[in-house]
């Protein structure tokens, strides 16, 4: 075993996304010396791409809203979604946590969010999404970052960890650090956190766990790398849900910002090249991406001023968009046919369809029965859109400490991993498992349980 070390820390966290940061903040809230390492030169993992949501059932803002939930609730509604999966102890462990997590980054962690009330998103029953007031995960971020500063947790940016380093014994000890642009160096650890995304960035690792989205645009953050998957495989590590993934069907285009699903969920639909429906958009934004691929083709997001109004009004992205000449208008079904080569006949059959589903409140030929503000009326708006592939859901298996398994069910000592280093909760294979929320759950959930087990682990070694 070595002794040639640079630096030594209780608790060392390898990735500064929200995993990261959240498990830093609770090592150091419980005691624990903590540093943490980050490859890129700024915040730029999937939780700053998101729109920081993060469900919570049974929140002291829930029940001032009138909302009635609970963790087994929640855990039936993940679970009825994913179908069954290699992680569903992390489902009821994370929905048993998550009000305790919301609470602890709003009044501990001084995170600004509030219960979003003006939809639920796919697969959630009830109101339970916490986000910050800007709908955007880069807010989230800053403010964790911010106190992360005020409590002098250090994280050094463009310091990638580039291996980790084991005893005799095969316990993880701490991890080698440093590359180009960063002088190298040895830190000790206590314990080492995993938080350094998932593997969507790997071109190799997709076309291996999830082939079905080696050809799909990647919208996810460029550090995913899959370095987690790496040093567990050489670890020994068991893993779990590879081929799930988190996908988006409405990335606009040329544009390259995300449409939020809430135009679709408030009465839009996806339509194609000639102006026809050609699924069932209620599956929600991460399912729908194998129905848009499937087209080969263009599609398009076709919703109303209404529904357009309203949701600019609850999500700044979507705002800026509108404001940045994202939503073209038509005053007529045959505007809109002119103006994007829709065949207008196919396009009036739509309008006519979604407006006897609406009234009828009866599922469709696709099997939609929500239209949320009702049937589409002129004047009617279109954005182009794209699918893409987000995050990737599968990982090295961690237990309900956040603790790496072997493959025979250990723990791998000193090595803990979450978010989308971890395995994810979105079932086993393809993008349909996946519920709003589920990726911020388990990044800022599992760095929330791993970071306080890791600094107690740390002090027992």
């Amino acid at each position: 075993m070595t002794t040639n070390w640079d630096a030594e820390v209780d608790v060392l966290v390898v990735g500064a996304g929200g995993c990261g940061l959240v498990a830093a903040l609770r090592a150091h809230e419980a005691g624990a010396s903590v540093a943490v390492v980050e490859k890129l030169e700024r915040l730029a993992g999937n939780s700053m791409l998101s729109t920081g949501s993060i469900p919570a059932a049974n929140t002291r803002f829930q029940r001032e809203a009138g909302i009635q939930d609970d963790p087994d609730r929640f855990a039936a509604d993940v679970l009825r979604i994913s179908g069954p999966h290699d992680a569903e102890h992390l489902v009821r462990a994370l929905a048993r946590i998550s009000a305790s997590l919301v609470e602890w980054l709003v009044d501990r962690a001084d995170v600004r969010m509030t219960l979003i009330t003006a939809y639920k998103h796919i697969g959630h029953t009830v109101e339970r999404l916490h986000a910050p007031p800007s709908r955007r995960g880069r807010d989230l971020m800053a403010d964790l970052m911010r106190t992360c500063e005020a409590r002098g947790v250090p994280v050094a940016f463009g310091s990638p960890a580039t291996a980790l380093v084991t005893d005799d014994a095969g316990a993880v000890i701490g991890a080698e650090t440093g590359g180009a642009r960063s002088e190298r160096s040895r830190i000790r650890a206590g314990a080492v956190i995993l938080a350094c995304n998932g593997f969507g960035a790997a071109r190799d690792l997709v076309a291996r766990f999830c082939p079905d989205m080696q050809g799909a645009s990647y919208f996810g953050a460029l550090g995913s790398e899959g370095e987690a998957v790496r040093w567990g495989e050489n670890l020994g590590a068991q893993f779990g849900n590879m081929a799930a993934y988190q996908a988006h069907s409405a990335i606009a285009q040329p544009h390259g910002s995300l449409v939020t699903w809430t135009v679709i969920e408030k009465g839009g639909v996806i339509v194609n090249a000639k102006g026809a429906r050609f699924g069932d958009e209620s599956l929600g934004y991460s399912a729908f991406a194998a129905y848009e691929a499937r087209e080969n083709g263009p599609v398009y997001a076709l919703y109303d001023a209404k529904v357009r109004d309203f949701t600019a009004a609850k999500q700044e992205e979507f705002a800026e968009l509108v404001a940045h000449g994202g939503c073209i208008e038509g005053a007529t079904a045959e505007d809109v046919a002119a103006r994007w080569g829709f065949d207008p006949a196919t396009l009036r059959a739509t309008l006519a369809e979604i407006e006897a589903a609406a009234a009828s409140g009866q599922p469709d030929r696709f099997g939609r029965s929500n239209w949320g503000l009702g049937p589409l009326a002129r004047p009617f708006m279109v954005t182009r859109v794209g699918p893409a592939l987000f995050h990737t859901q599968g990982g090295p298996m961690v237990d309900e400490r956040g603790r790496v398994l072997r493959k025979d069910g250990s723990a791998i000592p000193g090595l803990y991993a979450g978010g989308g280093a971890a395995v994810g909760i979105s079932g086993r294979a393809g993008g349909a498992g996946y519920v709003s929320g589920n990726g911020l759950l388990t990044a800022c959930g599992l760095g929330w349980i791993a970071g306080r087990d890791a600094a107690e682990f740390a002090r027992s070694r």
